[in-house]
């Protein structure tokens, strides 16, 4: 029973604003739009249906726009203040692994891995939430993203909850779209060239959602929409269409640049086709007239011209002589003339690919071979078809594979390990890097492991999850909460990725006991960066130059220092990072040289001589790439030197011996 209150729609008055806005939407729903408060009437609209001469065209102009767009797209802008944090005691294989699963704020990842990341994804799915009128909105706050994602997660004080785009506030649109807008633009950054985005969305934001990718990655990059069959019975509570499709939109980087998609494996009846075979291989035949016949030679003089057929043989040329003796003209068997697919200049190019038969009626055709494997011996593909009805596409799979898995159903609406993988198989291969910034149950990453198993590839994946709060309280939270108490760990959405892959890499290894493939991560966690802020106290200015003595933060290892330096000096997180001790001090060799690193705590002047020495007979070893010294950086601890003199004196030694960049933090 629901208790009324002084907040409750039955004790107060009746509002007569939304009354009369109701009223002017029932007659003329295109004035109702959406403002900063809520539901609101386009004026403009209402000058120009009752004809106010005022109303000019002036500012009108096409596109998708918001409340909120605008600082939007100046929050993916905005430079992140944070860092992510190595947990070697939460991965898999840490030492060996390139894949990543990363936990934070999407918004804020998706800044820190610019760098590093920039331009080398081949592939981006992402399942993010629906815009249903349940909770789905990420905290960006503008002054600082990372204190409220803290507070959000539970990790400082403040537990503020998500915000909700309720039915009440009629789905707002903005709310979802302030949400994307910045995740979008900061994801093309990191595609590669020749990458693709898959983003699986429903009926209610497809077409805002494809507006907003246009925008971003320009109209000539999209794709289209597969229709995903993922519910055959289709959703009982729905109104007059019982839903029983999902939707995947799909962009690439760069039309221009080949490999975006490379298309399905044949298969089944598709491979019957190829009935022939020669040394090259299995082959069928095609026509070689074009076969719609709008297209004639009227509308395509340069591709009607006759063919030449040696009649023995059934050899083709575009020459009549003595040998080739048979002329074909692109005509069909009633008279009407088309045209060839293939214009002269490719014919006599590749007429070893051409050949004649006789028909019984004795006139002849001419046909193309097409390789199975192609002419290369590539594996056979084809287009990639809209619609997709397999069956283990079915929301059922996506359920049932995380209860086998997990021993529960802790995830209400997983997708099909079965559909991610077919999308990681025409959209990526060899060393490819795949990311889900909206990990969720983890699927993405179950679904790579499981492809690089079936076709031998080294794929590599990054996953980013929020670690949103689980509660025993909430019923459709109530198992997942119950699981991550089961396995002694916080209850967050990331605790369930984490242990939805390593479930997952331990049953590819299972099944397939042949595979000696990646099946590890590193996992990293979101939080402020180890550099400390100037934040000063008026009131004690003394206290506050001394308390930042020290640039780093307590409580700061070095491995979480050193992996931020690898985000801002743009290096894989998953580089190779050696250890040396010279003069009992731990100097560290990442990326072969490319970054050297001694955190020492303390540097007396008598060790700098022998410390530049030992750095720069390890420098000369490693020998990294590029002109010596140019694109290797030395950093150390700032408040280690004993004074500034040995500060000087170590930079001055380095310098000398080609290590150029020396920086202290």
């Amino acid at each position: 029973m629901e208790k009324l209150t002084a907040a409750s729609p039955e004790a107060q008055s009746a509002d007569l604003v939304a009354a009369n806005i109701e009223q002017l939407k029932a007659l003329f729903p295109e004035l109702i739009t959406e403002g900063a408060d809520g539901v609101a009437v386009n004026v403009d609209v209402l000058k120009a249906l009752v004809g106010d001469a005022s109303v000019t065209d002036a500012d009108e102009k096409y596109g998708l726009n918001w409340h909120g767009k605008r600082r939007a797209r100046q929050l993916a802008l905005t430079p992140s203040t944070g860092t992510l944090r190595p947990c070697p005691e939460e991965s898999v294989d840490w030492d060996s692994t390139q894949n990543l699963m990363i936990e934070g704020d999407n918004l804020e990842v998706l800044k820190l891995l610019q760098k590093s990341y920039a331009g080398k994804v081949k592939l981006i799915y992402i399942d993010p939430p629906y815009n249903t009128g349940k909770d789905f909105v990420y905290p960006d706050n503008f002054q600082d993203n990372i204190k409220n994602y803290l507070e959000l997660t539970g990790q400082v004080e403040g537990g503020q909850k998500i915000s909700s785009n309720t039915e009440a506030s009629g789905r707002f649109h903005t709310d979802w779209l302030n949400m994307m807008y910045p995740r979008l633009k900061l994801a093309r950054n990191l595609l590669r060239d020749d990458g693709a985005l898959f983003i699986s969305i429903d009926d209610g934001e497809i077409d805002n959602l494809k507006k907003a990718c246009c925008e971003i990655f320009g109209e000539e990059t999209f794709v289209g929409i597969l229709s995903v069959l993922v519910n055959p019975r289709g959703r009982h509570l729905d109104k007059y269409i019982a839903q029983t499709h999902d939707n995947i939109a799909v962009f690439v980087k760069d039309p221009d640049v080949a490999g975006s998609i490379v298309g399905m494996a044949k298969e089944g009846a598709m491979l019957e086709e190829y009935d022939k075979e020669d040394e090259h291989g299995r082959y069928r035949e095609l026509g070689l007239r074009n076969r719609n016949q709008a297209f004639n030679p009227v509308t395509r003089p340069n591709l009607f011209y006759p063919i030449y057929v040696e009649s023995s043989t059934g050899r083709v040329s575009i020459t009549q002589d003595d040998v080739f003796t048979e002329k074909v003209l692109p005509v069909t068997a009633d008279g009407v003339e088309t045209c060839w697919t293939w214009g002269r200049e490719k014919v006599e190019a590749d007429n070893d690919l051409l050949i004649a038969s006789q028909m019984s009626d004795g006139t002849w055709r001419v046909f193309r071979k097409d390789y199975l494997n192609g002419e290369d011996g590539e594996t056979a593909t084809t287009l990639v078809k809209s619609i997709w009805l397999d069956k283990e596409f079915n929301n059922d799979y996506g359920r049932k594979s995380v209860k086998d898995l997990l021993g529960a159903p802790v995830m209400d609406f997983p997708k099909s390990p079965f559909l991610i993988q077919r999308i990681v198989s025409i959209a990526s291969g060899s060393s490819d890097i795949v990311m889900d910034f909206f990990a969720g149950s983890g699927t993405t990453g179950h679904s790579v492991l499981a492809q690089n198993a079936t076709d031998g590839a080294k794929r590599r994946f990054i996953m980013v999850q929020l670690p949103e709060a689980l509660s025993t309280e909430n019923k459709e939270q109530k198992v997942a909460a119950e699981f991550c108490d089961d396995l002694q760990r916080p209850r967050t959405i990331a605790e369930i990725t984490k242990e939805r892959i390593r479930r997952a890499a331990a049953k590819v290894k299972a099944d397939n006991p042949l595979f000696a493939g990646d099946t590890g991560f590193r996992v990293f966690k979101l939080d402020h960066s180890n550099i400390r802020a100037w934040n000063p106290n008026p009131a004690d200015l003394e206290a506050s130059l001394f308390d930042h003595q020290d640039h780093l933060l307590e409580g700061r290892s070095e491995a979480d220092v050193l992996y931020e330096l690898l985000l801002k000096l743009g290096l894989d997180l998953c580089v190779p990072i050696e250890q040396r001790s010279i003069e009992g001090l731990d100097v560290h060799a990442i990326g072969g040289g490319v970054l050297l690193a001694c955190l020492a705590e303390k540097i007396t002047r008598e060790q700098v001589e022998p410390l530049a020495q030992g750095i720069i007979a390890w420098h000369k070893e490693l020998a990294p790439a590029g002109p010596a010294g140019k694109e290797s950086t030395c950093v150390f601890r700032d408040s280690a030197f004993e004074n500034d003199v040995a500060k000087t004196n170590m930079a001055a030694i380095l310098q000398q011996h080609g290590i150029a960049t020396v920086r202290s933090l």
